[in-house]
């Protein structure tokens, strides 16, 4: 309902994280990209082994205080645009009625859920005391209405059905939240986290060099652990093709330990949800769940693992089929079926991971949730698909591809700094296929966007890219 308080909770980068005034993600990219010397700044964003479930203690502890607004990420598992000022994006919504819910994202969802926990219980109070002198007409107490975007998802249905959340919520809206997890954590914590497979070449030395250097950082990070898939996603060269196992099943090289953590992590949750239900007098939550995601975009749902841990990432379903997702998380996995009966009932677009939380994208839908009205929207015949690495070398072209673009429609790409690229800044791509257009491009050191157009009709698919020294 309108005066019902709305909590934003972003995704995994989606907080500045700082120390002293000091910006240590932005630094660290910054070193990774050959701009500092990488080794210092990158060790002090590192967590200490084993830390689980705890809250670092100096010299670890940093403060998340605000979103991100610039593009960044984890390149190789995600990246994004920035957060825009999404309370822009309702419609009539009060600032005292709006919260932003920055965290320290490398840490635990468990930890941070109790967070939440905390944050939205003291809101929600002060909420409450004083809503009436806006809404005077209102009908009953405001409740929560809880906006995510990508693993703020999982950290909010935590807090929701295993924290007691639930008794105050009024929705749930998740936007590309991994209710599965996604394959594409697995290669990012190997250490083989960039799409260069996805476009049929291996990564150059310095990208390969970069995602070894973040894998290992990474994998002191609980959180990124809890974004594995907990979907049967890993199959043998010689098993039958579609046929895969979990990651508890077969070897891929990463610690015993965090693979049973994001089990443990899913199992709680999913156990939490069914005594819920069943302690419910009508077996429904009290609380209502919306599913937005993209679906347009090549995206890795498995790992072939062949003896002696050599892995090869897949997006195809069957070695047939594309399996389609926003890039990072796979359809399948953005939908929330511990909640939904059919996927018919999500809201799907054609846009990638980075941008979704945005006014072109789901913002309409956004809107139309917050006002408790019915959002849909489907794939539409024009959107098309992108494949472009997000690691790149300073001066080295680097390929990026279209898919399903009808034949006789143009498409531009440029990589750009600011807002909008300049007029020189466009490269044609070529067709290469029935439904596909490839082009190169290059650029030096630092965070670009890169902008895709396709004419009649206009659609516009965009993506962050990194671009490192050799």
């Amino acid at each position: 309902m309108k005066h019902d308080l709305v909590v934003f909770v972003p995704g995994i980068t989606g907080s500045s994280l700082t120390r002293d005034g000091k910006d240590l993600w932005n630094l660290s990219l910054r070193a990774l990209m050959g701009a500092l010397p990488p080794k210092k700044l990158i060790e002090r964003l590192r967590l200490p082994e084993g830390i689980g479930d705890e809250r670092p203690e100096e010299p670890f502890a940093v403060e998340a205080l605000d979103l991100v607004r610039r593009p960044t990420g984890l390149p190789g598992l995600l990246m994004q645009h920035g957060y825009p000022e999404v309370s822009g994006l309702l419609t009539g919504i009060r600032p005292e009625q709006f919260v932003v819910f920055p965290y320290d994202w490398r840490l635990s969802n468990r930890l941070t859920a109790r967070d939440l926990q905390l944050r939205v219980e003291r809101e929600l109070t002060r909420w409450r005391e004083e809503f009436r002198n806006h809404y005077p007409k209102a009908e009953d107490d405001p409740a929560v209405v809880l906006l995510c975007h990508s693993m703020g998802g999982l950290i909010a249905r935590h807090y929701l059905e295993c924290l007691g959340g639930r008794e105050t919520a009024r929705r749930l809206v998740t936007v590309g939240t991994p209710h599965r997890g996604a394959a594409k954590a697995v290669q990012f914590l190997t250490g083989q986290g960039s799409d260069s497979g996805l476009l049929g070449r291996a990564a150059p030395g310095p990208v390969r060099r970069v995602m070894e250097q973040l894998a290992d950082l990474a994998r002191t990070f609980p959180s990124v652990g809890q974004l594995l898939p907990v979907y049967d996603a890993v199959r043998r060269p010689d098993y039958p093709e579609g046929y895969y196992e979990p990651l508890t099943d077969i070897d891929v090289g990463l610690p015993t330990a965090t693979v049973d953590d994001v089990f443990a992590f899913h199992e709680a949750f999913e156990t939490a949800n069914l005594a819920n239900l069943r302690a419910s007098s009508d077996l429904r939550r009290p609380y209502e769940v919306r599913c937005l995601g993209g679906r347009a975009h090549r995206t890795v749902h498995g790992v072939v693992a062949s003896p002696g841990r050599e892995l090869r990432f897949v997006d195809v379903l069957d070695d047939e089929e594309s399996w389609m997702g926003d890039g990072t998380v796979p359809a399948e996995s953005a939908f929330a079926a511990w909640a939904l009966r059919s996927t018919d009932e999500a809201v799907w677009n054609g846009h990638r991971h980075s941008s979704l939380v945005d006014r072109e994208a789901f913002g309409h839908q956004l809107d139309a949730i917050y006002a408790g009205k019915s959002a849909r929207a489907t794939l539409a015949d024009d959107e098309f698909g992108l494949v472009t690495p997000e690691l790149a070398v300073a001066g080295e072209p680097f390929e990026i591809v279209t898919t399903d673009v009808a034949r006789g429609r143009a498409v531009r790409a440029a990589l750009h700094a600011h807002d909008a690229p300049h007029p020189e800044d466009w490269t044609v791509l070529a067709p290469s296929g029935p439904e596909e257009r490839r082009g190169s491009l290059t650029a030096g050191p630092g965070t670009w966007v890169l902008t895709v157009v396709a004419d009649s009709p206009r659609v516009v698919q965009r993506e962050v890219v990194m671009v490192i020294e050799a």
